[in-house]
């Protein structure tokens, strides 16, 4: 649980006037979502409601994130930085969290300059979604409908791939394949109602196992 009082304690809050500045991330993709402020009772209000709540400094109210376009922020962790002067919250999105429609208010219109590993969760969620459209003839969901065997030798038949091209010393047809085989590996995952975030959460077990 996140200790709001020890948070409030923390900050400086003559520094800043009485409003801090706030770093809004998702806790999954590593995209940052958006950039308000917050006084002592939006952070109180969103520490015990587990929703972000923000203070609008022209409106002098507080408000929270979602209150009338439904796409609230769910509060996973709270941090503060090194000079106690700005907040940042990882949080699980429920909708767009920019008023433009865009998941991030730093979101490009084609989003070609999210960072490389946020893509990941980009695609990973566009799996999963084209895996439950029934009205949609892609290759993706073609797959599908083959079933898990079928999914299964495609990634098996990549993955020789990797290694021939690998083998062979050929850069750019190992760039090639590899997509290929992370993009199969995704299906083949999701084909057992898996995802991309259960493989990094069970890799970030072994890592901090093996590094206490």
């Amino acid at each position: 649980m996140i200790n709001k009082n020890k948070i409030i304690s923390l900050i400086d809050w003559k520094k800043i006037h009485g409003n801090i500045p706030v770093i809004v991330q998702n806790n999954c993709s590593g995209e940052v979502l958006m950039h308000a402020f917050m006084n002592r009772q939006a952070i109180e209000q969103s520490i015990e409601t587990s929703f972000v709540t923000f203070y609008s400094r022209t409106k002098k109210r507080l408000w929270k994130k979602g209150e009338t376009s439904g796409n609230f922020l769910k509060i996973k962790k709270i941090f503060l930085d090194c000079d106690n002067d700005c907040l940042l919250i990882l949080v699980k999105p429920i909708g767009k969290t920019c008023h433009l429609d865009k998941n991030s208010c730093f979101s490009s219109k084609n989003n070609k300059h999210i960072p490389e590993f946020t893509f990941l969760y980009y695609l990973d969620n566009l799996i999963e979604h084209k895996k439950n459209d029934f009205n949609n003839f892609s290759y993706t969901n073609n797959l599908f409908q083959e079933g898990k065997k079928r999914i299964a030798q495609k990634v098996g038949e990549e993955a020789i791939e990797v290694v021939i091209a690998a083998i062979e010393k050929k850069n750019k047809d190992l760039i090639e394949e590899s997509s290929d085989l992370i993009y199969h590996f995704l299906v083949l995952l999701h084909s057992h109602n898996l995802d991309l975030k259960v493989i990094i959460e069970n890799l970030k077990s072994r890592y901090f196992i093996k590094n206490k």
